[in-house]
């Protein structure tokens, strides 16, 4: 990576320079600043399903502003100040495909030949796909703090809730695997998180696993509501009815041909070190680990972009 980024940029000046457009059926919001340099464009991917990228402009936005190639936000369909999945023309439907396609479409919308994803927990998972499926117009991928294996980021989940009740883990997959007819799958994923978010409601969850201090949590909350957009605490119960938590990815990792770099949060136990070990074992990615939670970039700017640095040479 050469460093010919920008010394006095103008990116990021005002919400103006935020657009919607009508893409593979649904209605996208997207913020792009082209570069003035030779790098590619970093593309942040949203956590979720059902967050929005305005926090990581609010909070990362003045540090990405030091990179030359340019920067494109997206909140995917469904989520933030995209158009609500009814109004789109799949409807209620939501799969990883979709918000592939819709990468896929605002890429050639913009016009730009190739991009760096940078994939935030779920949208890590966005991030790696669309490597996957378009290598041709991907130069690498970054990874934060991904969710690649659902059945087993549930059973975490419901292992730390019964932890926190003081109450013994009882793993339900034996018998809902008893349970399933023959032929069909057994929904152990589902069956996980509806007992975790039995034990203890989605919000207080994901608030103990993946925040360094309640000051933290308190912080990224602040600035959603002063956004007046969709809270992450939100994301763990929409995420029960969109029939995500069956999903496996690591089958996936070994068909990315573009070079893979994980920075992760060691306070954040959503993803490190369970869902990040099959990025570095079978993806060959390369690790970072930082003093923070799942969202590093409100913890500890200054490493974060070091890492993120560090990460795109």
């Amino acid at each position: 990576m050469t460093d010919d980024r920008p010394q006095e940029p103008s990116f990021w000046e005002d919400e103006a320079q935020g657009q919607t457009a009508v893409l593979n059926g649904a209605e996208l919001y997207y913020e792009w600043q082209p570069g003035e340099g030779t790098q590619l464009p970093l593309v942040f991917l949203h956590g979720g399903p059902g967050y929005q990228s305005a926090s990581f402009r609010e909070l990362f936005g003045d540090k990405l502003k030091e990179w030359s190639g340019g920067s494109l936000l997206l909140d995917q369909r469904g989520s933030g100040r995209s158009a609500p999945l009814e109004d789109t023309e799949q409807g209620d439907e939501l799969d990883l495909n979709l918000l592939v396609d819709d990468l896929e479409a605002l890429r050639e919308h913009l016009d730009i030949e190739q991009i760096i994803p940078l994939g935030h927990g779920f949208g890590a998972l966005v991030a790696l796909e669309y490597a996957r499926r378009f290598p041709q117009h991907t130069k690498r991928v970054v990874a934060v703090n991904p969710w690649l294996h659902f059945p087993g980021l549930a059973l975490t989940l419901l292992a730390e809730a019964s932890a926190l009740k003081g109450q013994e883990l009882q793993d339900p997959a034996d018998d809902v695997r008893e349970q399933t007819p023959e032929g069909a799958y057994p929904a152990v994923g589902s069956a996980r998180i509806q007992a975790a978010f039995e034990l203890l409601n989605a919000r207080d969850l994901l608030n103990t696993l993946q925040f360094v201090s309640p000051q933290s949590r308190m912080q990224l909350e602040f600035i959603d509501a002063e956004q007046a957009l969709p809270s992450r605490a939100e994301v763990g119960e929409a995420l029960v009815y969109q029939g995500m938590w069956e999903f496996e990815y690591p089958a996936f990792l070994e068909e990315i041909r573009r070079p893979v770099s994980v920075i992760a949060g060691v306070h954040d136990r959503t993803s490190y070190p369970e869902q990040t070990d099959w990025l570095v074992d079978l993806g060959g990615a390369e690790l970072t680990v930082l003093d923070a939670g799942h969202y590093p970039w409100l913890d500890d700017e200054e490493a974060f972009a070091e890492a993120l640095w560090d990460a795109l040479r």
